[in-house]
């Protein structure tokens, strides 16, 4: 959720030039222009650009190979784990069979974090999260301040879970839970503020209850019900 006013040039290169690769600016298996021609388009430094491609190298976007040059690499080299590259792909628009994916691996990891907070988390954490999803049905939101609200729950789920490989997810969420709302807000529907915070209440009153089974299957029920809402708004076109 950082806004391109916070980036520094390094990150700006980094997210401009990661969009334009995932945009299929520079396709796949392409050699990106030299480091002069890059450094001039982005008015920075080469000692910045060389930064700023060791992070996108990072992220498998591309590959240095000397006297060859850097080239694009297949996207089944990109980290989709990664929060930019998901973002990316949001920026370009995604399609259906993409969404549907990305609901896939929220799915494998979200419910089963909601099972663990069932069975671990501390009452003040379950107050918290409480806290968190009547606070999402309140009046006066955005669609980014609901955005925001709606990512402090499901993170807040995720700490609850005492599993420290669960948090690694965190990128995946942010990324997947902005996207969503950039697509289609339940704010457009009437009773969209409702809806979405008494089915995060309802989460969280499972793991109070201590119900593991009860918590997954809620979890998946809020999952589920935002890949639709998109769906629903590609349908339309």
């Amino acid at each position: 959720m950082t806004g391109p006013s916070t980036r520094t040039s390094h990150a700006q290169v980094v997210h401009e030039l990661g969009k334009a690769i995932v945009g299929g600016e520079f396709a796949v298996g392409s050699i990106l222009p030299g480091d002069p021609e890059l450094a001039l388009r982005f008015k920075v430094s080469r000692t910045v650009l060389r930064e700023a491609m060791k992070t996108l190298a990072a992220k498998g976007l591309i590959i240095p190979r000397a006297r060859i040059g850097t080239r694009v690499t297949p996207k089944t080299h990109w980290n989709l784990f990664d929060s930019e590259v998901l973002a990316w792909h949001f920026d370009k628009g995604v399609e259906e069979e993409f969404l549907f994916h990305l609901s896939e691996i929220r799915l494998a990891f979200e419910p089963h974090a909601a099972a663990l907070a069932a069975r671990i988390a501390t009452e003040q954490e379950i107050s918290n999260m409480m806290r968190l999803a009547v606070a999402m049905g309140e009046v006066g939101h955005t669609a980014e301040t609901l955005a925001h609200a709606d990512l402090k729950f499901h993170l807040a789920v995720v700490e609850a879970s005492g599993n420290p490989f669960m948090r690694t997810v965190a990128g995946l969420i942010e990324a997947a839970l902005v996207g969503i709302f950039k697509l289609s807000s339940p704010l457009e529907s009437k009773n969209g503020l409702d809806e979405i915070s008494r089915n995060h209440i309802a989460i969280v009153d499972e793991i109070a209850r201590r119900d593991e089974a009860g918590a997954r299957v809620a979890m998946e029920r809020v999952i589920r019900v935002g890949r639709d809402r998109v769906k629903a708004t590609l349908a339309r076109g």
